[in-house]
């Protein structure tokens, strides 16, 4: 089964290289390897020229953010199973080479996932992202519990329900999920399969406030209702929003 893995970058060239290595160094054969840059002016070009001979396709140029860049990615993808790996995050060894395994022996399953780790920004390991067993009805609830940096699909269910949405800032992701787990099943598969960074200028920290309206845009155009346990869990996450992000940033300085 050939693999194709996108990675959408800007201006990440301190994490990029690491990044990179990440894929080409898996020991599963049959992975096609794009990058999508958005015209970074930090060097990052000159790290995918060193590599440009062991990618299927790289482009550098302005584009409309990462969402565009991952759907840019995989209308050139050619793989039977596709995954996105942000260039500041990495995989583990043997990651890729398991998720086609799994992918052989349970033909029914559209979309397994495996664990993640957060690491900073020297690639430390900080925790453990709090990956679980979850499905449609449960998306629809709010338990996402799915790392992006450690989940794999199917090619012919993304045709099916693709492309991201490019209004979607943050929370693309469980988007796709919820369309994906509405046409096939969702596994979780407990291996440790990537490693999630975390630092100042990452989304999650400059800008995790936008998940859950996201979220709620996806609860109520599939028909959802305020009386349900996401738009609690929206709420409640507003509440203690400025906690968390205390709490993220005190973590990041004391790693350092």
């Amino acid at each position: 089964m050939l693999v194709s893995i996108v990675t959408p970058s800007y201006n990440q060239a301190r994490f990029l290289e690491r990044t990179i290595r990440s894929v080409l160094e898996q020991d599963y054969p049959r992975i096609e390897y794009i990058i999508v840059d958005g015209g970074s002016t930090d060097g990052s070009l000159e790290i995918i020229q060193q590599y440009a001979d062991r990618l299927a396709w790289w482009v550098s140029e302005h584009d409309r953010g990462q969402t565009d860049a991952i759907n840019k990615g995989f209308g050139r993808a050619k793989g039977e199973i596709l995954a996105w790996l942000n260039s500041d995050d990495t995989y583990e060894p043997g990651a890729i080479a398991e998720a086609v395994a799994y992918f052989q022996a349970q033909s029914d399953v559209g979309l397994v996932y495996g664990d993640a780790n957060f690491i900073d920004e020297s690639g430390r390991v900080t925790g453990r992202f709090p990956a679980a067993q979850t499905d449609y009805a449960r998306l629809r609830r709010g338990y996402v519990h799915i790392p992006q940096q450690a989940a794999f699909f199917r090619a012919d269910l993304w045709r099916q329900v693709g492309p991201l949405d490019p209004s979607f800032y943050f929370a693309m992701d469980y988007d796709l999920w919820v369309r994906l787990a509405g046409v096939a099943p969702v596994r979780y598969h407990p291996r440790l399969w990537a490693n999630f960074r975390l630092h100042a200028h990452g989304k999650t920290y400059v800008a995790d406030d936008r998940c859950w309206p996201e979220m709620l845009r996806v609860h109520f155009r599939d028909g959802g209702s305020w009386f349900s346990p996401i738009t609690v869990k929206y709420l409640i996450r507003k509440a203690i929003g400025p906690l968390w992000r205390y709490r993220l940033k005190w973590r990041m300085r004391t790693s350092g």
